[in-house]
């Protein structure tokens, strides 16, 4: 293309460089090659992911240009709170109320895990904001060991 003394170089717009004009394309992709469809991908989420973070699907992207192979998918997570549990790294923290007598003569109760409820001896004259560990009690199936650490108020 000349524009006076300029002379500019660009792909042709109507074959996009391929020498192939589609003289009859389809209504589905308008000579494109591609349609659009959504699709529903199984995504499986590694436990101990954080917020933000990303997963790669290789492949699962949309399809390339003029036949070329599909690109990535990347999904990137955003972890909803949870109504027992506060996340603290690889810790899960939450708070019990534990009563006035079984906080001053002791005693047990029973706290949520992941994977159902646990008991918690509590020693007597414990005082209000005492933090318990219990070691494993997060999750079962990580390499790491989990801790639930439970406030009593």
């Amino acid at each position: 293309m000349s524009q006076g003394f300029f002379s500019i170089q660009q792909t042709c717009p109507t074959c996009r460089g391929t020498g192939k004009v589609i003289p009859d394309p389809c209504a589905a992709c308008n000579g494109a090659g591609r349609v659009k469809k959504n699709k529903t991908l199984e995504v499986t989420i590694p436990q101990g992911i954080d917020e933000g973070q990303r997963i790669r699907l290789s492949g699962k992207g949309e399809p390339g240009m003029n036949g070329g192979p599909p690109g990535d998918l990347y999904v990137e997570i955003h972890i909803k709170q949870h109504a027992v549990f506060q996340r603290d790294g690889d810790d899960l923290h939450c708070e019990i109320p534990v009563g006035f007598t079984t906080a001053a003569l002791g005693g047990d109760v029973d706290v949520p895990t992941l994977n159902g409820k646990a008991s918690l001896s509590i020693a007597e004259g414990t005082q209000s904001g005492k933090t318990f560990r219990m070691r494993g009690k997060g999750s079962r199936a990580c390499a790491r060991a989990t801790p639930v650490i439970c406030t009593a108020t």
